[in-house]
């Protein structure tokens, strides 16, 4: 992603989650960490180092969706505790902080010093996003926090809305004075 070419003549300004404000294998690989520990403590036998190495190695190289399928062939993890690791990434509690990008730290600031409207957009569960989010250091853009509003793409579509569409009547705006910051 290149802040660089963003426009700066809109009014309203659209981040996405995952790959905008901080890198998404940031908050995966704590989750992991957190189920690999949970592992070991509940079997007593499986060793958290080595259930992350494994995690962190399939997650990488093959994604996300093939990593419990790889502990369920490695190390014969029941598939009863498939839905433990659902459950912690929409909830995790991360030991560390997801630190936001500098450049996009600095661009939300200049945004909100420049009196342009700033608003997450994000797709995925809102629950889990709602779990980034709250996990995340602002840094300088912590003081313009509160004034950000969270929309999710899913939600509104299932509403039969169209998200751009929607964003800019709440706005106030036309569908051109949007800019929606994305990942590749």
């Amino acid at each position: 992603m290149n802040i660089e070419n963003i426009p700066l003549d809109k009014e309203v300004y659209l981040f996405e989650v995952d790959d905008v404000l901080f890198t998404k294998s940031d908050y995966d690989l704590q989750v992991y960490y957190l189920f690999a520990n949970f592992m070991e403590f509940t079997t007593g036998f499986l060793r958290a180092n080595d259930l992350v190495d494994f995690m962190k190695k399939v997650y990488e190289n093959q994604g996300e969706q093939f990593v419990f399928e790889g502990l369920q062939e490695t190390f014969g993890i029941e598939e009863k505790y498939k839905e433990n690791l659902l459950r912690l990434n929409v909830n995790a509690q991360l030991p560390l902080k997801l630190i936001l990008f500098k450049e996009v730290e600095d661009l939300i600031v200049r945004l909100f010093t420049q009196n342009k409207q700033v608003a997450i957009l994000t797709k995925g569960n809102p629950v889990e996003q709602l779990n980034k989010l709250k996990h995340i250091d602002w840094g300088e853009a912590n003081r313009f926090r509160n004034f950000i509003k969270v929309y999710f793409v899913d939600e509104l579509k299932f509403r039969s809305l169209e998200p751009i569409d929607y964003l800019a009547k709440d706005y106030g705006v036309t569908p051109v004075d949007l800019y929606w910051i994305k990942a590749d």
